[in-house]
């Protein structure tokens, strides 16, 4: 017969925190939420340490560009989607790396024989409204002049008005000089009352655009996650099918961190993978793997050479594969089972292998629980879909706005690399649905609200720190009708919308 596990898959809203002595000390001012991204040997730093506990799923329906802007700006990390061809994530992970942390290449230009009217289309397109004026229309052409809405009257200026007529020339302008400090160009900003500053090279390229609203933006994300070179940092998934050609153009790219994405990664295709990287790469380029829920998945992509590993099958909230397969188990139990197998492997290796908590996440203290459970960090989807900066499309719906949210193994995501089977390029059945979340506005309004519930929890049970989180929280079961008593009971709630 089977091997049969005499233990229950036990989910995250099973559990509640007992209280700890709350010191003095236990201020969320006073709270990091520093954490280790990749392998590291013990009592020495992760190559990567993320400001904040958080990481965008890899989803067509989460990660693009603009998204991992916005997270790193607040300390966490995206892995843009690999369901895509390989020339498209590439371009994805560069703008991203071009983003610079305040030089930002320029993605409206025209030329001076352009006209009002298609000045007017560009911003209505881009929704910039300064626009770079180059001698061939390209973000790094000759810098010739510069337009921003102050330069025309749309309503009194005739659409065939050329852009020579209009824009200030280069003669005018102030710039920079490529390699010149941050500091320096807001400097000239300041001293000079710039709205922008132009960056061109030595023969007047244009290379970079410094925004005086970008100098306000860095003052506001102190947890702003950048390597030594300013430019944000960024992930990017790839599968274990063309992973020969996706990863070298990937590195090329400047991609800081890679990880397999497959909806189970206890797999000789995923140690291939792992293998070939690490033989081509070494230590340079660090990688990701997953998913697993038990020891024996851990261990075995512990010795592949993972520099994480994700934990959870069947616990994301568009995923089926449970009750489509069978397969999977309670993203609580998982979950300290994986904590268990690393802290065995900790021990007798002396290598610290972070682990990524990957779905189940209901309420905003679910997260709390999954880090005291041995977490590193979480892998969220649908948390991140709800946001202006997804790439997913804003609906109506009744009176409410959505979001669209799809699942990678869904019919419409059509990302069939990431299931090992037979090498048939299609599903035969779906692991995920198609589906929409609320909509909820802009990213940091809302991180600010739930890295602020994590602190607080946190604090009520003796900790500023997820290291010290994991060493003294106390953690009880809870029966169904504790849950029930948890929430508002026995009264008649007031309708909030009058």
């Amino acid at each position: 017969m089977a091997n049969y596990l005499n233990d229950i898959s036990r989910t995250f809203g099973e559990f509640l925190f007992i209280p700890g002595l709350t010191t003095k000390e236990c201020l969320p001012i006073n709270v990091s939420l520093k954490t280790p991204l990749v392998k590291h040997q013990k009592d020495k730093r992760s190559k990567i340490e993320l400001n904040i506990p958080f990481v965008s799923a890899i989803m067509q329906s989460v990660s693009g560009p603009e998204l991992a802007i916005g997270l790193a700006r607040n300390g966490g990390l995206s892995f843009i989607f690999g369901s895509q061809s390989i020339d498209s994530q590439v371009e994805m992970v560069k703008k991203v790396k071009k983003f610079k942390a305040g030089f930002v290449v320029s993605d409206s230009n025209l030329t001076p024989d352009n006209t009002l009217e298609d000045v007017i289309n560009l911003v209505k397109r881009t929704e910039h409204s300064t626009i770079g004026i180059t001698h061939d229309g390209t973000p790094n052409g000759k810098l010739l002049g510069m337009v921003t809405n102050r330069d025309y009257r749309p309503e009194k200026d005739a659409p065939n008005k050329k852009v020579s007529e209009f824009m200030t020339p280069f003669n005018k302008l102030h710039f920079g000089r490529l390699g010149i400090s941050l500091t320096d160009a807001n400097q000239i900003i300041w001293d000079n009352k710039l709205n922008t500053l132009p960056i061109i090279d030595d023969d007047d390229n244009l290379m970079y655009f410094v925004f005086r609203k970008d100098y306000d933006s860095h003052r506001e994300n102190p947890d702003e996650l950048s390597g030594e070179d300013k430019s944000l940092l960024v992930g990017a998934g790839i599968n274990s099918r063309d992973y020969v050609e996706r990863v070298p153009a990937l590195v090329d790219a400047g991609v800081d961190v890679l990880c397999i994405d497959s909806s189970d990664g206890y797999s000789e295709w995923q140690r291939d993978t792992l293998q070939w990287i690490k033989n081509k790469y070494g230590d340079t380029v660090l990688v990701g793997a997953g998913n697993v829920v038990d020891k024996d998945g851990f261990n075995y992509l512990a010795d592949a050479g993972a520099d994480f590993i994700k934990v959870g099958i069947g616990g994301g909230s568009i995923c089926i594969t449970r009750e489509q397969k069978g397969i999977g188990r309670g993203q609580a139990t998982a979950l300290m089972d994986v904590a268990k197998a690393r802290a065995e492997y900790l021990a007798k290796t002396g290598i610290y292998i972070p682990i990524c908590s990957d779905g189940g996440l209901v309420h905003d203290y679910h997260m709390v629980l999954a880090l005291a459970m041995g977490a590193d960090f979480l892998m969220m989807g649908r948390y991140f879909a709800r946001f202006d900066e997804s790439p997913t499309k804003k609906l109506r719906i009744g009176n409410n706005y959505v979001k669209e949210y799809w699942g990678e193994g869904s019919n419409r995501a059509q990302n069939w690399q990431r299931y090992d089977t037979d090498g048939v390029e299609i599903l035969k059945f779906e692991e995920g649905v198609d589906s929409y979340v609320p909509y909820a506005g802009k990213m940091k309004d809302n991180l600010k609200i739930t890295l602020s519930k994590i602190k607080a929890t946190m604090c009520s049970c003796g900790a500023v720190s997820i290291a010290q989180l994991q060493n003294t929280a106390k953690i009880t079961l809870v029966s169904s009708t504790s849950i029930v008593e948890g929430g508002a009971h026995d009264v008649i709630l007031k309708d909030q919308n009058r």
